[in-house]
């Protein structure tokens, strides 16, 4: 089996949709011989930062000579880059080699790719593997383990409400999930559901390592990532890394891929004062009044797109809900089109509201003369 064969092949795994829980992920682990015991993980979940955390964490332990996996998602530019070592990606004949084994099984596509994830960290015998959970923690795949060498719990907020509950305190319940017995869990500043974690580890006899408020998204997470650090017993300070799609300047274009009411305001904040032209485009079942609300009033034009997703929004649809909040709203089928329209325009232009439109843009962005 080939990479194209390979990748088409875990892909098609999407019709399976999402569904949490650990008993098919631990059925295969089990086959590969459960190489998620020999890791040292770095476990963490939340609903915004996840990525610079993680990302933070893995480079200040790379930069120290270790060898250090690297799990993230989604994927922008490279379906591999969910999968590093070291800033590498998993070679393409690797991956191939792993899905070919095991592709007989019944796991959804992040459920695979999670076990494959776990065996390539311990086939390649890594110091530390960073795990970021897909979604939630208590039924994330990436939580078919015994223990972790530290819990990290980023920005909790309201997200995934299908599956995760309505209520923050509901949601914080299924990130407190990954917290281990006698573990160290390292906590964002979480105002609003610290209390969730402190009986979390009360329980668990845990320790629970509080991040003090820093005034800001960018800095919390920094300082997350540095308590995280010094519980491992490193004296190394993170920087913030360099991801794409998280609020990344192209060819005078921001991209930013977060979906939620605090990441927007996390965007919003890295706003300039003065006009500004978007394109929007965002999944149906995310809070999308709710982002609107934050970003949409800054706009002096927002071009409704629909990302390349069976979950995306109608842009007819987005930019009716777009236009309460700015007057000059309007939908655009073709994300080509809505593109040159923005480039035409002479003010701060922005791309944002889905990590699959940045996906769908970001070459685009790339090979602008």
């Amino acid at each position: 089996m080939n990479y194209s064969d390979a990748l088409n092949l875990i892909l098609s795994k999407q019709r399976l949709g999402i569904k949490p829980g650990l008993s098919r992920v631990k059925k295969l682990l089990d086959a590969m011989g459960n190489p998620q015991s020999d890791l040292k993980i770095i476990h963490i979940a939340g609903t915004n930062g996840k990525g610079t955390v993680a990302n933070a964490i893995s480079n200040a332990l790379t930069s120290v000579g270790l060898k250090i996996g690297l799990f993230t998602s989604p994927w922008i530019t490279d379906y591999r880059e969910q999968i590093q070592i070291n800033n590498t990606f998993i070679p393409e004949s690797v991956f191939a080699e792993y899905v070919n084994e095991y592709q007989d099984c019944d796991l959804t596509e992040f459920e695979f790719l999670t076990a494959i994830m776990y065996k390539y960290f311990s086939d390649e015998k890594v110091d530390y593997a960073v795990v970021e959970c897909g979604m939630g923690g208590l039924g994330d795949s990436t939580n078919a383990i015994e223990n972790s060498a530290l819990s990290v719990i980023t920005s909790v907020s309201i997200d995934h409400t299908d599956f995760l509950g309505s209520t923050i305190e509901e949601i914080a319940a299924q990130k407190a999930g990954i917290i281990k017995q006698n573990g160290i869990c390292v906590l964002y500043p979480n105002r609003k559901c610290e209390n969730v974690f402190e009986k979390k580890c009360l329980e668990l006899n845990a320790k629970l390592v509080k991040v003090p408020e820093r005034g800001n998204y960018q800095q919390n997470n920094l300082s997350t990532a540095n308590a995280a650090l010094r519980e491992l017993g490193f004296d190394i300070c993170a920087k913030i890394p360099h991801i794409p799609a998280r609020t990344e300047m192209i060819n005078g274009i921001m991209l930013d891929g977060a979906h939620n009411t605090d990441g927007a305001a996390a965007l919003k904040s890295a706003l300039p004062n003065g006009k500004i032209a978007a394109i929007i485009g965002m999944m149906e079942d995310k809070d999308v009044a709710g982002y609107l609300s934050v970003i949409a009033p800054l706009c002096d034009m927002i071009i409704a797109v629909r990302p390349s997703n069976s979950r995306a929004m109608d842009c007819e649809k987005l930019a009716s809900v777009a236009s309460e909040y700015c007057n000059n709203a309007f939908p655009c089928e073709n994300i080509f089109e809505a593109l040159n329209l923005l480039r035409e325009q002479k003010c701060f232009k922005l791309i944002c509201g889905s990590f699959y439109l940045a996906r769908d843009v970001r070459k685009m962005l790339l090979d602008l003369s």
